[in-house]
């Protein structure tokens, strides 16, 4: 079988003269598959779940907040010596919400 560049050439542009009437259809399934891919890989990770070592491995860098006894006492006394301050400890334990 003997291979020549000239029936090479001919050969390549007539397919791509075929290929011509249905570029815009390679494109828009292109374009599907790829937008297919992308929904695929979002719901994949969207549905795994981190292991428990993992989880295990972040609770222990999180610093819990500590207050002093000290900072804790001076409230209670601040608490106990004004009425107002009272009224506004009272009114926050009722509703914590409220502005």
């Amino acid at each position: 079988m003997k291979i020549d560049i000239k029936t090479i050439q001919t050969k390549l542009i007539n397919f791509l003269l075929k290929l011509r009437q249905y570029v815009v259809f390679i494109f828009f399934i292109t374009l599907l598959l790829v937008y297919s891919l992308l929904v695929f890989r979002i719901n994949q990770l969207n549905n795994k779940a981190p292991d428990e070592d993992a989880i295990a491995a972040k609770l222990k860098t999180v610093q819990r907040p500590k207050i002093d006894q000290s900072v804790i006492d001076k409230i209670k006394q601040l608490q106990d010596n004004s009425s107002n301050v009272q009224t506004l400890f009272n009114n926050a334990r009722e509703n914590p919400f409220q502005e």
